[in-house]
């Protein structure tokens, strides 16, 4: 066959990878997931482990949404209406007015202009960055900014870019001097929340900075922020990084698969911006929406997001991230303390995390281990996540089970 040639090499390349150590591995399966009960969250029944029940660790649906019966209902009601798919792009007959409502709720949410839905918050960043790039544009973007970010300065090719070391404010602004005069245009971009470290941008420094040199660029300095991890994970009433540095920046870019537990991505940003999206942006032109079904589910996330009992959970949510962090110093561990419920075993040694993630796996523990060159090296981790539907049982049973494996 023609592709014979193309599979040995493939094969190759993927046995390099097995032999270096940084293969991804075969992927985790999920079997069942098995209601809370009695004192303790839900567990899950995974392939190849017969019915020993695992508690996730490792989950992005920081709220806990996506097990519950009100937000399953939702979903339900939606496909029941207008199907399971939307059956075209937005630009045909793809878009329902249940699309345009969340649009409109999303960008209310976060006291922007306007909004925008698209498939994942992945092909928002490539959606969003690439479009708003010219020839004569000038990208400035943290370090440690998520492969979507990076991906999509590689895709837009700008004139010049210029990468700061993270979350250095004196850095940013050396970068920004230098950028002047390289172009019209000034991006500058930024995660909210860093997903492998639970530290976030400092926005009021963050624009601050770049604020000092709108003036020197013809066509200004906007700031971008991919808030995925951040959005509906934490701040008081779960408006992520804006929230809680009380600073907003100019556009945002969000999630609908982390803290709102469905499906999706948007960005919010002011109508001018969102105008030039729907016109120029192929991942959204040529792409299907979400299904209405998530656009529902959705939709009912924000109403209880916004109520009362969406305030109990996000206190609930820091209470155990709280509970996570003082448990791993108290019994020796270091972290990055902080707000958000991402929170990082420091390990520092790539066999010991490997150790460790596989000890938590034999106690029914999912847990994310980070190996370079995921993350640097001297930086190895594992990345908890605290979500809404985790107990304070479930939270000491780890803790329990991480102080068990400093005294085998």
């Amino acid at each position: 066959m023609s592709i014979d040639k193309l599979n040995k090499a493939l094969i190759a390349h993927v046995d390099d990878l097995k032999a270096k150590g940084i293969a991804k591995g075969a992927e985790m399966v999920i079997t069942k997931v098995i209601p809370p009960s009695g004192e303790f969250g839900p567990r899950y029944l995974v392939e190849g482990y017969g019915d020993k029940k695992f508690m996730k660790m490792n989950s992005n649906s920081y709220l806990g949404m996506s097990l519950r019966k009100d937000v399953l209902h939702a979903e339900e009601a939606g496909s029941s209406e207008y199907g399971v798919g939307p059956g075209a792009v937005r630009f045909i007959s793809g878009t329902h007015k249940p699309h345009v409502e969340l649009e409109e709720r999303l960008a209310k949410f976060h006291g922007k202009e306007s909004g925008m839905i698209f498939s994942s918050a992945y092909v928002t960043s490539m959606g969003v960055i690439v479009p708003l790039t010219t020839k004569e544009t000038v990208v400035v973007s943290d370090e440690l900014n998520h492969n979507c970010i990076i991906n999509a300065m590689r895709l837009a090719r700008p004139a010049a870019k210029y990468i700061y070391k993270h979350n250095d404010m004196a850095d940013l602004e050396a970068k920004m001097t230098e950028a002047v005069g390289k172009g019209k245009r000034c991006l500058v971009i930024t995660d909210g929340v860093f997903s492998m470290r639970g530290d976030f941008c400092p926005f009021d420094e963050f624009v601050a900075v770049c604020n000092k040199f709108n003036d020197k660029f013809e066509e200004g300095v906007t700031t971008i922020a991919d808030d995925s991890h951040g959005v509906g994970a934490y701040g008081e009433t779960g408006r992520g990084t804006e929230e809680v540095t009380g600073t907003k920046v100019d556009i945002i870019i969000g999630t609908l698969g982390k803290g709102f537990g469905v499906n999706g991505g948007y960005v919010v940003a002011p109508k001018a911006v969102t105008d030039f999206l729907r016109q120029t942006a192929p991942m959204y032109i040529y792409s299907n929406p979400i299904t209405v079904g998530e656009t529902t589910a959705v939709l009912k996330v924000l109403d209880i997001l916004e109520s009362e009992e969406g305030l109990k959970i996000l206190k609930h949510i820091q209470d155990m991230t709280q509970r996570f962090e003082k448990g791993l110093v108290d019994n020796g561990y270091e972290t990055i303390p902080g707000p958000h419920p991402v929170t990082p075993l420091m390990v520092r040694d790539t066999q010991k995390t490997s150790e460790i993630v596989k000890w938590l796996t034999e106690n029914g523990i999912l847990a994310t281990g980070l190996n370079y060159p995921v993350v640097p090296k001297g930086d190895e981790e594992i990345r908890f996540q605290i979500n809404g539907d985790h107990t304070p049982a479930d939270i000491d049973y780890v803790i329990d089970v991480l102080k068990a494996y400093k005294n085998k």
